[in-house]
């Protein structure tokens, strides 16, 4: 998920607040670019191939029955909570399938989580709603059906491990797309793989591919209450044709490839504290051993490329072993999409909280997934799904590698 490769919230309402002022009554506001979707074929095929064609409308009247803020607000916990729970179930093979699409498919969470925020969009309840409130709703259900609430490692010996992953994107350009970071999040959550050193349970959350929300913090609202607490993170997402790669370095650039909202930003990633704000950071990942290891069928490359303007300069110039001193950031290894953003804020974050030396972290780009040859209408063929299943199993082989070569170096 790459701007380079294509060419590829925390939002400021208090909840205390909009529990005790008094609601100022607002009109529903439009549905998004993204929920605006909804309506083609391939999202409703989507969504009644896997039973979730059920999820808005019940949503919908739980939603309706609430008679006052705080008991919409449990609806949209409990009911965003649900989906995030139903859609790791249907992926690891518990409960009904729901229809005959692959258990393994992420795109079903996808849609049926915009039903959703286009009914609490629309909603407009007898008691009134503020904006603040209903905004605040949707940020309930945005975090609780991306699991970014659901993270927890029970006591015992395993080791603890954070993964990340997105939604589809790019979906003006085929709405069939499935993203295989977001497929390989709920394949693994919840989880526990068997490493050369034990056990290591792995948590897993989601994340939108829209700039403004990264803007607003949700990355790092999200990820700091856990990394002081786990052994190894990685973001992933999806990046080259038939290859993964380990970014070894991120960027502080965005380089305005539109998001799912059709939205383009060209800076300066925007973060806290700009004036400390470094033009780069790099991966602490054992990437060594996972290029070496035997993972799967697709080569794992170590990317060291980068795109800069040197010191003194004014063009951005290709550095294939890395950035100068000095240098601006015009492009991480991973390019200056959101890929490249989620793990400049993931890293960033680990080095602020004095974790540089001590938590492995970074980004994994998986391959494109692809469609069978010949397959430019239909949803889903056997070859997609095998790629699928191939790039999640995959990304499990790495992050076995890479805990083991963390606690082999570490020991």
């Amino acid at each position: 998920m790459t701007s380079l490769r294509v060419r590829i919230g925390v939002l400021g309402f208090a909840l205390v607040a909009g529990l005790t002022a008094t609601p100022h009554p607002a009109q529903a506001t439009t549905a998004t670019v993204e929920e605006q979707r909804l309506g083609n074929a391939v999202p409703q095929e989507i969504l009644a191939r896997s039973g979730f064609d059920d999820v808005a409308p019940e949503f919908a009247e739980a939603l309706g029955a609430a008679r006052s803020y705080a008991q919409a607000r449990r609806v949209v916990v409990r009911e965003g909570s649900a989906l995030w729970k139903r859609a790791v179930d249907r992926a690891q093979g518990r409960g009904p399938a729901g229809g005959d699409l692959s258990r393994d498919d992420d795109r079903p969470l996808y849609w049926a989580r915009l039903g959703m925020t286009r009914e609490v969009r629309g909603w407009e309840p007898a008691f009134g709603l503020s904006d603040a409130q209903r905004a605040a709703l949707l940020d309930q259900l945005e975090r609780t059906s991306r699991g970014q609430t659901d993270i927890h490692y029970p006591k015992g010996p395993h080791k603890r491990v954070l993964v990340t992953g997105f939604d589809p994107f790019t979906l003006d350009r085929d709405i069939r797309i499935s993203n295989p970071s977001g497929a390989t999040a709920l394949a693994l959550d919840g989880t526990v793989i068997q490493t050369a050193d034990g056990p290591a349970r792995v948590e897993t959350a989601m994340f939108p591919v829209r700039w403004q929300d990264f803007a607003d913090g949700t990355v790092e609202r999200t990820l700091r209450p856990y990394l002081r607490k786990v052994d190894l993170f990685t973001t992933v997402s999806q990046g080259r044709v038939g290859r993964f790669d380990v970014e070894r370095t991120n960027g502080a650039w965005r380089g305005g490839f539109p998001d799912n909202e059709n939205v383009s930003r060209t800076e300066t990633v925007p973060v806290a504290d700009p004036a400390s704000q470094p033009q780069w950071t790099t991966t602490t990942l054992p990437y060594k051993a996972i290029v070496a290891a035997t993972t799967g069928r697709f080569p794992v490359y170590d990317n060291t490329s980068v795109t800069e303007i040197p010191a003194g300069g004014t063009d951005p110039v290709v550095r294939p072993d890395g950035p100068t001193e000095g240098s601006t950031a015009r492009a991480g290894g991973g390019g200056n999409y959101l890929s490249n953003e989620i793990a400049y804020r993931a890293t960033l974050l680990r080095d602020r909280l004095g974790l540089h030396d001590r938590l492995p972290g970074g980004h994994v780009h998986t391959p494109v997934l692809q469609f069978g040859a010949g397959n430019t209408t239909a949803v889903t063929d056997p070859e997609f799904v095998a790629n699928r299943l191939d790039i999640i199993a995959q990304v499990r082989a790495i992050l076995t590698v890479a805990v083991s070569a963390t606690e082999r170096t570490r020991g």
